[in-house]
């Protein structure tokens, strides 16, 4: 069974990408921010992880920045970016930190995101 770690601050939309995650039979691990997602990944080896972009303590670019300078089996952990920003700068920032894919939020629905996270897998 395959492994998502979703790194999201809204509770509601954290809870809807679980729910549809496990019932399309993935594990699911959660992170409400770049902090948490950090602890999350010292311990546990997800096969892709959904990331917020603007979240508290620690946001999404921040936490990339910080988990490619870490030097470990984990870096080719692909990565999706969920976030509300359409900032072209963005979106390039996290290009060049390794993310697979950049999904605008009001753009996307929970069964675009699984479609997403299962032509990952399946590379």
């Amino acid at each position: 069974m395959s492994t998502i770690l979703i790194v999201e601050d809204e509770s509601v939309l954290r809870k809807a990408l679980r729910m549809k995650l496990e019932g399309s039979k993935y594990s699911v691990l959660e992170a409400r921010d770049g902090v948490e997602a950090l602890e999350v990944l010292s311990r546990e080896t997800p096969d892709v992880i959904l990331l917020d972009v603007v979240m508290p303590r620690m946001d999404g670019i921040t936490f990339l920045r910080q988990w490619r300078t870490q030097q470990n089996e984990k870096q080719n952990i692909p990565i999706i970016i969920l976030s509300n920003l359409a900032d072209g700068e963005k979106v390039k920032n996290c290009i060049e930190n390794g993310v697979y894919d950049y999904l605008i939020k009001s753009d996307w629905s929970l069964e675009d995101v699984l479609e997403k996270v299962e032509s990952k897998l399946k590379k």
